[in-house]
């Protein structure tokens, strides 16, 4: 199941939407009264006749809607190959000499990616030839972006995956309190975890991977890329994601 992107917070909207709509200039209309009243005729006629012609019509327009902007995500997967792959040292696991680079696109509250970490850690266990890579995006609510800060910043003393683990384990809600417990429980300096949150590199860092996901028009968490080729919305099994490892290999 997706989770989507609408819930980003005031703070990082601003980047992603910064564009203008344009409108066409309306053409001269070549049909007199007449002519396109036996226009209007002849299609409510063709209707009545064969309902479908509506629905295949739907069908098709639907169809190269979903075609055009699979070209467009691939193109984009193109474009932005080495930024989508790279990452900083604490969120890539696996062998960083890997034939296969898998990029996983995760809300720190999310479900179905808090689901996903078990399922990673045996993929990874199991396969010694994976390249993974975390990007998180708190897409969910405010305290999804207090967590990601809580986590970039414990990375500033070498305990990312102490905190991801600690602060996905449960829905408790981020205080400043509970922060500081999860730090200490787990030997990080509390008192610097909640000032490093506020740094600008921490805040920097969470902004990369929101623009990223812009840039591939993701649609939800937790969201899969494979060798920057294929993307994968929504939950996998590790025998899902195999299986995409595998059609890779091949080639």
């Amino acid at each position: 199941m997706r989770r989507p992107l609408t819930a980003i917070p005031a703070l990082f909207l601003a980047p992603f939407f910064s564009g203008s709509l344009a409108c066409a200039a309306p053409q001269q209309d070549i049909f007199t009264p007449a002519q396109r009243q036996e226009v209007v005729k002849i299609l409510r006629q063709a209707l009545k006749d064969d309902p479908t012609i509506l629905s295949d019509a739907i069908v098709s327009l639907k169809s190269k809607a979903q075609e055009q902007q699979r070209s467009e995500v691939a193109s984009q997967l193109d474009a932005q190959k080495d930024a989508l792959e790279h990452a900083p040292a604490y969120a890539v696991r696996g062998n960083p000499h890997g034939d296969v680079t898998i990029v996983e696109f995760f809300d720190p509250r999310c479900g179905y990616c808090k689901r996903a970490i078990p399922i990673i850690d045996a993929l990874l266990k199991k396969d010694k030839n994976i390249r993974f890579v975390e990007k998180i995006v708190p897409v969910l609510s405010d305290k999804s972006v207090t967590e990601a800060r809580a986590i970039i910043a414990a990375a500033l003393q070498g305990g990312y995956d102490k905190m991801k683990r600690a602060l996905m384990a449960d829905n408790a809600t981020p205080t400043d309190s509970y922060l500081r417990d999860i730090a200490r429980q787990n030997g990080l300096d509390a008192d610097r975890l909640i000032k490093d949150m506020s740094r600008k590199e921490v805040i920097a860092a969470i902004q990369v991977n929101l623009d990223q996901a812009r840039d591939i028009d993701l649609s939800g968490t937790p969201t899969f890329i494979f060798n920057h080729k294929r993307v994968v919305p929504g939950y996998m099994s590790e025998s899902d994601i195999m299986s995409e490892v595998r059609a890779l290999r091949k080639k």
